[in-house]
């Protein structure tokens, strides 16, 4: 197959097409035949997931609308959430929907209730959670400190705060004040300011509007999905303060946000840099990454350059979409993984007491992950052996001459099986039977039948909505924390370590990685082979630290900052 390009060219962005043709060699139409699927590494002999999202009632696909014109946020979205909507002790599960951008046709988010057993019921009608917008993302976490976990969706267009009250839904958006209009993508509640309650991060990728989309081509010299350069207009974050009252307050300007731009598609909270305080890492697409660390002023400033998390090792700035945020090589310090666009490998950025280190190769990432582009991710335990595992869901975002069946955006999930010299790819390829092939976006994470196994649901453009149900028989002993601040909110940002035996484990209380999806907020531990866990050390946000434990395994705990005067509260 002939692979000229067009004489005049620009390559551009997360698509990487080409704007403008002049005169020259034109490449043959693409082969739209099966691509080879190559095995890596040995398969399994039984694959560790089972598709089950038709089994299990989740009938949903996130349409993009797309018609004839390529206009950027179809080949983007969409995004999911993993919460215990009405405070059954069970994970629920929220899709976010597209629709059309250029006519009135409305379509609507989703909520699906988990009735146990494996099942879930679709009570979107009349949940007031069915928000109409075009979504990209959705965020959970409990603002008003009321127990009931609340939900930020992010649309083309302004976003949206949804209320939670025992299960039922309110649009609280204007009241609090946060409909960002901008183009959004995912974004992170996170109490910054260490006063009690949830503050709100959001990533905006573009100043677009239909109007103003572009025509681009790609290598094949077809109308394709422009890439974010050839806009050339990254749209600033934003940040709001809660202020305790329902309503926020847009801080952006006043705390430095706005001092650097990017395409912003995933977002994550950690204590990156270990002075106590969280910091906000950022994925820009085509642009350098951002790293947020607040000061003694209160002022945040962008330290990814010179904390080594801007770009990889070779100062390349790639086209970051999701997330994974873990502590991988236990040291007490969280460490970053950025997925990127076919072509480019992965980023991950290793934590050494604050300063980062690209170590891709070391952890054997680079290889497998450069043949496709991957957005929704994670670090967690399948297998439950102690080590993370990681998965990727995977989908162009632009045609390419070969094709793996009648979706051209379509591409095989990956899971790499942790091993003590970095990942392996986990075969059958993506964990199941036969590889899933669609155009995956947001993948959330999380125990759905609080069995211990570590289940994920990942949304397609234009393709249902896969629920991988872990299907491992012999897996290792497990623990798994719910950690509840004074208000009895999932306390998002508290750092725990976990004792058992010789083993000191470092997690985070974190919903907020993946790409644009909210993940299950519970703490969730492999244990291997130990059967106890001797003590659990939680360090709030504010600083404060509490002892709680011992603990058997194979359970889910949940465990309740005192208030004052009180000791520490157990299950």
């Amino acid at each position: 197959m002939t692979r000229c390009r067009p004489a005049t060219s620009l390559a551009l962005g997360l698509a990487g097409v080409v704007v403008g043709t002049g005169s020259g060699c034109r490449p043959s139409e693409p082969d739209r035949t099966a691509a080879p699927i190559v095995q890596t590494a040995a398969s399994t002999s039984k694959p560790p997931f089972v598709e089950r999202a038709q089994e299990a009632g989740i009938d949903f696909v996130w349409r993009s609308g797309h018609r004839e014109r390529f206009l950027h946020p179809e080949i983007l979205g969409g995004g999911v959430a993993l919460l215990d909507a009405d405070g059954d002790g069970r994970l629920d599960i929220y899709l976010v929907q597209g629709g059309s951008l250029e006519s009135s046709t409305e379509h609507r988010n989703a909520l699906f209730l988990n009735r146990g057993g494996g099942h879930f019921e679709d009570v979107s009608r009349g949940s007031g959670a069915d928000d109409g917008g075009y979504a990209m993302g959705v965020t959970a976490g409990d603002y008003d400190n009321d127990g009931d976990p609340d939900l930020y969706v992010t649309n083309v267009g302004p976003n949206v705060l949804l209320r939670n009250d025992g299960g039922h839904f309110t649009d609280v958006t204007d009241t609090a004040g946060v409909g960002d209009p901008s183009w959004s993508s995912s974004a992170a509640f996170v109490d910054y300011d260490a006063d009690g309650d949830l503050d709100l991060y959001v990533c905006n990728y573009l100043h677009w509007s239909p109007s103003s989309e572009r025509d681009c081509r790609n290598a094949y010299d077809s109308p394709d999905y422009c890439g974010p350069q050839a806009y050339a207009a990254p749209a600033p974050d934003t940040l709001y303060r809660n202020d305790g009252d329902g309503r926020f307050t847009d801080v952006t300007r006043d705390l430095g946000i706005d001092q650097s731009l990017g395409n912003g598609l995933g977002v994550t909270i950690g204590d990156f840099t270990g002075d106590g305080r969280l910091d906000i890492f950022v994925a820009n697409d085509a642009t350098m990454n951002l790293l947020w660390v607040r000061g003694a002023d209160g002022r945040f400033r962008d330290e990814a350059l010179k904390r080594g998390c801007a770009t990889d090792e070779a100062g390349q700035v790639k086209a970051g979409m999701g997330i994974g945020n873990a502590d991988v090589d236990g040291d007490g310090d969280a460490d970053l993984l950025v997925v990127n666009l076919q072509s480019e490998t992965d980023s991950f950025f290793r934590n050494d007491d604050g300063l980062f280190r690209d170590e891709t190769a070391r952890q054997s990432l680079a290889t497998v992950s450069r043949r496709f582009t991957r957005f929704g991710t994670g670090f967690v335990d399948i297998d439950n052996d102690g080590r993370l595992d990681l998965f990727a869901a995977n989908g162009r975002v632009r045609r390419q001459g070969e094709s793996f069946g009648d979706d051209p955006y379509a591409e095989p999930n990956l899971l790499y099986r942790g091993t003590s010299s970095g990942f392996m790819e986990w075969l059958p390829r993506g964990g199941t039977r036969s590889p899933l092939l669609l155009t995956s976006r947001g993948a959330a994470f999380g125990d759905l039948d609080d069995d211990g196994g570590i289940d994920v649901v990942v949304a397609n453009r234009d393709g249902p909505t896969n629920l991988l149900w872990n299907a491992i028989e012999d897996r290792g002993h497990w623990i798994a924390l719910r950690v509840l601040d004074e208000h009895g909110r999932d306390a998002l940002g508290a750092a725990v370590t976990i004792r058992s035996g010789e083993r000191t484990i470092h997690r985070d209380v974190l919903a907020a990685y993946s790409y644009c999806s909210s993940n299950d907020p519970r703490v969730h531990c492999g244990l291997g082979d130990a059967t106890t866990i001797e003590e659990v050390l939680v360090r709030w946000v504010d600083g404060a630290e509490d002892a709680f434990g011992p603990f058997d395994a194979d359970q889910v705990v949940v465990i309740r900052r005192p208030g004052v005067g009180e000791a520490p509260a157990g299950p």
